[in-house]
């Protein structure tokens, strides 16, 4: 080794350096400033300048946006491994360090002929060990978690800088936040949303700032610290410096003392309102006590709500969050109509708001249908997000539900092919229309069969139309079969005056066991189509299977489970799309739990959900074939829908499901897990079914089948049949 020490650094390059994350540079330049940093420049992820100690101090103290601030002590060439050990010597780290301080190096590299960022880390730590070693017989601990010192090397091509790390552990973390949701936000990043949302220029006539996905409360708390004047670093215990040999305790003290006396003159007298909501029980408490350990405890309003039951607080505001990004496949598609919800709502509830989305899905940036003002490209780890703030709807943007579709039928030529089903098809409707008026109807059956000869259902579906052509006997000519259907195709697009774009044709036969779960169009893309019922929203699939997702006969089941599962908790057995689930959560529940075997069809079933303002751990869809789940599982439920098929033999399955063989020991299971006072609501569609006498003995069953079937299926008494079962008194 050397025996030439160098004490001093080379006065090249800079002295100072806050890395942050990608976009917040300009905003870090100017805290830089404001910290009294000259020759301040910035690239990607850093800042640099030039400065006394006292600079640095300060930007420890103060900076809400940078990462960590480095002191350089050192700068020179190094090639290979060898040189870069070799002048880690040419600096006498006994100035920086004692020997009973532990310390430890981070390596970032850029273009460098030294590839390894750990390897370059340890030749940097041995270059210092080793002096110590050969000045004081002993080589200090290595720490790296918690180091008294942190030695940061950074290498672009062949320049290298050592540095001290003023900053210690990461300066988002301020000290508050202990508890964390899902997904958390860096307090830093979170900061420089709140900055880039404008509201702090706003506040004074926007008092409000609300945030309806709020998680841990991060964007809360860093706003209401912004507006109390509080130096970000006050609550951190401990600094990187604090262990440096050339710290200075008195320049500290001041500083601190200084922030301190701003934080009380810059108090607010009149405090904006800070509101925050989230779906996750688990999630609102943490942000409670992180806003406890903020010392915000009466700024901040944090309360367990779901999206659905989101209300403007007032007059003039900003809607500031940060949705779900949904990184799997099925989360996307559950995010895709969460943010048309949140449009919905915000249209609705929230006129003359600014809104603020962070988001890591760009093209779901139009959902909403909201105008935006400004973007913001941010990152938030790898992830590349933006940051949209806008006001108004855009233009012809509905303000909140959609449209109800009301059918206009055109009257049927006369002496035309097709007259006598066309006259049938406008008789129907005539019949139906006070009623579906009266009950706010859009999805209903139209047509089931009624005429031999025309052997299809039609249903209407808000503006569309689905016809389900039943399989004619072999005894029928299949030419004469399907000249019979072009004709009921042409009438139907005559008499509903639908095109072709809106009309979806599919031929209905027996499924039995896993054909009910496959594509009946390989080639089809899976698009969804929105259609209200009840006052929910339902994604329907018109293309991929023989099923839509809304099983319309179904309608007075739905609305009697919504009434029943008032303040209760709800299961839903063979759920398929969830369509029953959204029911109760609308009526009230105050959890659901939904069970179904096809992870296709859940992640339709968590997709309504979302859709209409549901969402979090109190809502939850599992994957599993129903009698297996009920015999592994001990919970209650206050209300319970089983709505089995009539045969399965999926390939997950032992043996064949047959419903009326195994009804007795689904429903048992199924009571085992009915609480005391509950209700549990068994329906079939299987034609020859017949409910197992026995059941009577322990079980109080009453059969409903009659008030559950819906006017427009009233010529089909047979489409279902349903029962309640409770506890005998």
């Amino acid at each position: 080794m050397s025996t030439t020490i160098l004490r001093k650094q080379k006065k090249s390059g800079p002295l100072f350096t806050a890395t942050c994350a990608t976009g917040l540079e300009e905003l870090v330049k100017e805290e830089i400033a404001t910290c009294g940093g000259t020759e301040i420049t910035s690239k990607p992820g850093a800042v640099t300048w030039h400065g006394r100690l006292e600079t640095g101090y300060r930007a420890c103290l103060w900076s809400r946006f940078a990462s960590r601030i480095l002191y350089e002590i050192y700068r020179f060439d190094a090639a290979d491994t060898d040189t870069l050990y070799e002048k880690c010597q040419e600096v006498r780290w006994d100035d920086h360090f004692t020997l009973k301080k532990s310390f430890a190096v981070h390596a970032t590299l850029v273009n460098s002929p030294i590839t390894h960022s750990q390897f370059a880390s340890l030749r940097v730590k041995d270059a210092i060990a080793d002096q110590f070693r050969h000045l004081f017989g002993k080589r200090p601990n290595v720490n790296p978690l918690e180091p008294d010192v942190r030695i940061n090397l950074h290498m672009e091509g062949s320049t290298a800088s050592l540095s001290i790390d003023l900053s210690g552990e990461s300066l988002h973390r301020r000290g508050y936040r202990g508890a964390t949701g899902e997904a958390p936000l860096k307090e830093t990043l979170a900061a420089a949303i709140v900055r880039l949302s404008g509201w702090l220029d706003r506040k004074e006539v926007e008092p409000i700032l609300l945030d309806p996905m709020c998680g841990s409360g991060t964007l809360l708390i860093e706003a209401a610290l912004m507006c109390s004047g509080s130096a970000p670093g006050l609550q951190r215990e401990r600094f990187g410096f604090m262990g440096w040999n050339k710290h200075d305790p008195a320049l500290w003290e001041r500083l601190v003392t200084e922030a301190l006396e701003k934080e009380t003159a810059a108090e607010p007298d009149d405090w904006p309102q800070f509101i925050g909501y989230d779906a996750d029980p688990r999630a609102v408490a943490a942000a409670r006590k992180n806003v406890i350990a903020a010392g915000l405890r009466d700024r901040i309003i944090i309360r367990h709500r779901q999206l659905v039951r989101l209300h403007s607080p007032g007059q003039r505001g900003t809607l500031l969050t940060n949705p779900p990004y949904g990184e799997r496949l099925t989360d996307k598609t559950s995010a895709q109509y969460l943010y048309t919800c949140l449009g919905r709502i915000f249209r609705r509830e929230f006129p003359g708001w600014h809104f603020c989305f962070f988001t890591a899905n760009p093209e779901f940036a139009d959902i909403p249908a909201l105008i935006w003002q400004n973007q913001h490209q941010l990152y938030n780890g790898p992830l590349k997000c933006r940051l949209l703030v806008g006001q108004e709807s855009r233009p012809g943007a509905d303000m909140g539900d959609i449209s109800h579709y009301a059918w206009s039928l055109s009257a049927p030529e006369k002496e035309s092919p097709g007259e006598d089903f066309a006259n049938r098809l406008v008789k129907n409707y005539q019949g139906l229309e006070p009623w579906l008026t009266a009950q706010g109807i859009e999805c209903f059956r139209l047509y089931d069969a009624d005429m031999p000869e025309y052997n299809v259902a039609v249903d209407c579906y808000g503006q569309w139309v689905h016809v389900q052509e039943y399989a004619p006997p072999s005894t029928i000519d299949p030419a004469k079969a399907e000249e019979r259907l072009k004709l009921a195709l042409q009438v139907i697009r005559q008499v509903l005056d639908v095109p072709h774009s809106r009309l979806f044709i599919k031929s209905r036969q027996k499924q039995k066991g896993k054909d009910q779960y496959q594509k009946k169009n390989p080639e089809a893309q899976g698009k969804l189509y929105e259609a209200r019922e009840g006052g929910a929203s339902f994604l329907l699939n018109f293309t991929d299977y023989l099923d839509t997702g809304l099983f319309l006969d179904h309608r007075p089941i739905r609305a009697r489970l919504g009434e029943l599962a008032q303040g209760k908790t709800f299961l839903n057995l063979f759920a398929y799309t969830g369509a029953a689930t959204v029911y109760a959560a609308m009526g009230g529940a105050t959890s659901t739990v939904t069970v179904d075997v096809s992870e296709n069809y859940l992640a339709r079933a968590r997709a309504n959900l979302s859709l209409n303002g549901f969402g979090g751990p109190l809502h939850q869809l599992i994957a599993s074939d129903c009698l297996d789940w009920l015999k592994g599982n001990q919970e209650r439920f206050g209300v319970i829908f089983v709505d089995p098929p009539t045969f399965s033999n999926a390939r997950h399955r032992k043996e064949t499901f047959d419903i009326q063989k195994d009804h007795s020991q689904l429903l048992r299971l199924s009571m085992q897990r009915l609480t005391r006072n509950g209700v549990l609501i068994f329906s079939t569609n299987f034609r020859k079914f017949e409910l197992n006498p026995a059941l009577a003995k322990d079980f109080l069953i009453e059969e409903i089948s009659a008030e559950t079937i819906p006017l427009d299926f009233a010529r089909n008494k047979r489409i279902h049949r349903c029962w309640e079962f409770r506890f005998h008194p």
